[in-house]
């Protein structure tokens, strides 16, 4: 669904570990137009994310956690997140504040925060069309079953390789 300004609203899938590439990418939807965003991310950016999908909240805030939580103390909150750009194999995005304020962000941690405040991630049409690769329609329920299966059994400790991401 777009909103006039060339940004879709997409839904974050989740985050997956390609075994074969040893890479961790979270997977946006852009279900009007059928297309699945895959962003190459970090151990702890997926981390991030997978923890966030599920709810779970850490005994201490974690750096997403406590920046939504300075976000909150300073009276403002977070209206949606914009994923802008594709440069060079680099995702540009904006943290778009209530007050209408904008901050420059990586991708994974814009959604990080959006899945932390429950707002919306809109993508730039222009990157889901560059980047964005056709759902397979022949799908069957047994790949569904496996895939959502996965979902629910990964936890953040699944992506800890120690190893820094190139973008994220």
């Amino acid at each position: 669904m777009g909103d006039g300004s060339g940004l879709v609203t997409v839904e974050v899938v989740g985050v997956r570990q390609r075994a074969s590439a040893d890479e961790i990418v979270v997977l946006l939807l852009d279900a009007d137009a059928e297309l699945l965003v895959p962003i190459l991310i970090g151990p702890a950016e997926a981390s991030a994310i997978a923890s966030a999908q599920a709810g779970v909240v850490p005994p201490r805030p974690m750096t997403h956690d406590l920046l939504r939580d300075v976000i909150v103390a300073t009276g403002d909150g977070l209206d949606h997140v914009e994923i802008t750009r594709l440069d060079d194999g680099i995702f540009y995005a904006d943290l778009v504040l209530t007050r209408a304020r904008r901050v420059d962000s990586r991708a994974s941690d814009a959604i990080a925060m959006a899945l932390r405040f429950g707002v919306p991630v809109l993508c730039s049409a222009e990157v889901v069309a560059e980047a964005g690769v056709e759902v397979r329609t022949t799908t069957s329920e047994e790949d569904l079953a496996r895939f959502k299966a996965f979902l629910e059994a990964v936890s953040p400790e699944d992506f800890e390789t120690g190893a820094e991401p190139d973008e994220a």
